[in-house]
């Protein structure tokens, strides 16, 4: 566990660059922070297209959440997370959903979960969140973090 693809041409830009050129350090830290997800102890390095992670966050949730706050931006096509800790619990492999064209959170439930779960999109929506602000609000490429159910 440790590297993770995005796709480099879709999600927020951060900066001046152009649509290809990867944000820089100062601006992913910057975005990483504004969603507030305890990753105060969390070092941000960008090395080309990729972003790289390290340090510790407190559970698997923010875990997933950083990786996927700093990967969902323009001109990232990878996050290096190998050296970020989480101080509660081991890591365990997360479960990430690449967002594709006509998709919607009840297709991703049913697809994740099973047929006849689409209504726990919800529990996807929350896991999602700061970076999503709206059920509706999800576009292709972006890559959703899928939680496991509790059953």
């Amino acid at each position: 566990m440790g590297l993770f693809s995005f796709i480099k041409n879709a999600g927020k830009k951060l900066g001046l660059g152009g649509d290809d050129d990867a944000p820089d350090a100062e601006a992913v830290r910057k975005e990483l922070a504004s969603h507030n997800l305890g990753t105060d102890q969390v070092q941000v390095d960008v090395v080309d297209d990729k972003i790289v992670l390290k340090g510790e966050v407190a559970d698997q949730s923010a875990f997933e959440k950083a990786v996927i706050a700093v990967g969902n931006t323009l001109g990232v096509s990878k996050v290096e997370a190998g050296e970020l800790k989480v101080a509660a619990a081991p890591a365990k492999e997360p479960v990430f959903y690449t967002v594709k064209k006509g998709d919607n959170l009840w297709k991703i439930a049913e697809a994740q979960y099973g047929k006849g779960k689409g209504a726990k999109n919800n529990i996807i929506f929350e896991a999602n969140k700061p970076m999503l602000t709206h059920p509706d609000k999800i576009y292709p490429g972006q890559v959703l973090r899928i939680p496991a159910l509790d059953e």
